[in-house]
């Protein structure tokens, strides 16, 4: 029986749900990690357990390192294939949460919403040079806009320092590193923000060595380029050469057999080194809702988190998990996601953005007449 609270669409609900098991992520390249409860800080009461050490597997060839690259760069068909192919999906799967904002507002009216922002490719766009991933003033001012009228965060495999600097709002949580470092808003943006969880805190060492090796391995692949985001490492191949993919594949995994406490996942044109600790962005919106007091049991909340990136896809789960929320993918292209309504591209998640406040205040000025 479908829990009433999931967001679903109307059309098609039951082809809306893919299962989750069974379904095997394409990297397995982990090695065995000692992690305990003693290296987060802050979240007391978020202390029990809720890092754990991925167990050691063996590691994945590199066939299926390169199949992985190749499956986040799919090769375009031809533009009438991909348009029938993505009106079928958001018609039968994951409508427009733009021509669905009734039935998302219906959906919202008399709850709590929590509002959940992937960066790269759903506030800004993706782009070659990752150092020029910056925001509209625009979409500024919509997600600003957001977060006077909801609690809102910014969840993002950058870096948090990083994207506090490109977004410049200091009344946002911001969750970088793939959740693996939270802060809270600050009243300006020459305060400090809060921290409020490290779970990877003592892997900082490792995470520094490794950035090291990896940037001296792959100095002879052209385009490769190697970001450091302080609890996570990207290995961006947006600018390498396919017939390259499989040597710079080779030597992200020769780095990493010196390295069991790091395991190697995937995003969108780039390869991710992250602590072996069970944690990741769903992880991360579970602590947030709880920090803000939003738990399991509350039926009076509704979170949304948009995202366009296969990382986005743990935080999606989360919210089918909970039997409440509202997830929104990011795409041009039909693919399989956890998520409930789709964007297109940052424009369309710009306009979601400031259709959620018109909402807000609407029902704000209804609520004030009412008590009148």
């Amino acid at each position: 029986m479908t829990n009433q609270d999931v967001v679903m669409p109307d059309i098609a609900a039951a082809a809306a749900m893919p299962g989750s098991s069974g379904r095997a992520p394409l990297f397995a390249c982990r090695g065995a990690a000692a992690v305990s409860a003693s290296s987060m800080l802050g979240g007391a009461a978020y202390q029990a357990a809720v890092v754990a050490p991925v167990p050691t597997i063996r590691p994945c060839a590199t066939s299926w390192v390169v199949e992985a690259m190749r499956a986040s760069s799919p090769t375009r068909p031809a533009a009438a294939a991909v348009d029938a192919e993505y009106d079928a999906w958001t018609q039968r799967k994951h409508p427009s949460a733009l021509g669905s904002f009734e039935q998302v507002a219906a959906a919202a009216s008399g709850k709590r919403v929590v509002v959940f922002l992937d960066y790269d490719g759903t506030l800004s766009p993706i782009v070659a040079d990752p150092d020029m991933a910056f925001m509209s003033d625009e979409m500024r001012a919509a997600v600003r806009d957001v977060a006077e009228h909801f609690p809102a965060a910014i969840v993002t495999g950058r870096c948090v320092d990083k994207v506090q600097s490109f977004v410049g709002l200091p009344e946002l949580y911001y969750a970088g590193s793939h959740g693996m470092d939270i802060k809270g808003p600050s009243s300006n943006e020459e305060e400090d923000t809060k921290i409020l969880l490290q779970p990877a805190r003592e892997f900082l060492p490792v995470i520094n060595k490794a950035y090291k090796a990896l940037m001296e391995k792959t100095k002879s692949t052209p385009g490769a380029r190697v970001e450091n985001n302080k609890f996570c490492l990207s290995v961006h191949f947006r600018c390498v050469d396919e017939k390259r993919w499989n040597p710079l594949a080779e030597q992200v995994k020769a780095v990493l057999r010196d390295y069991p406490e790091l395991k190697l996942t995937q995003g969108r044109k780039v390869l991710e080194i992250r602590p072996s600790i069970m944690w990741d962005k769903g992880k991360a919106v579970e602590f947030l809702l709880k920090s803000l007091g939003f738990d399991d049991d509350r039926r009076d909340v509704l979170p949304v988190y948009i995202g366009d990136d296969r990382t986005d896809e743990d935080a999606f789960k989360v919210l089918r998990k909970r039997g409440q929320g509202l997830g929104i993918l990011v795409s041009k292209c039909a693919k399989e996601t956890d998520a409930s309504y789709s964007l297109q591209d940052p424009a369309e998640v710009m306009e979601f953005l400031v259709r959620l406040v018109q909402w807000k205040l609407r029902r704000s000025s209804s609520a004030m007449r009412l008590r009148v």
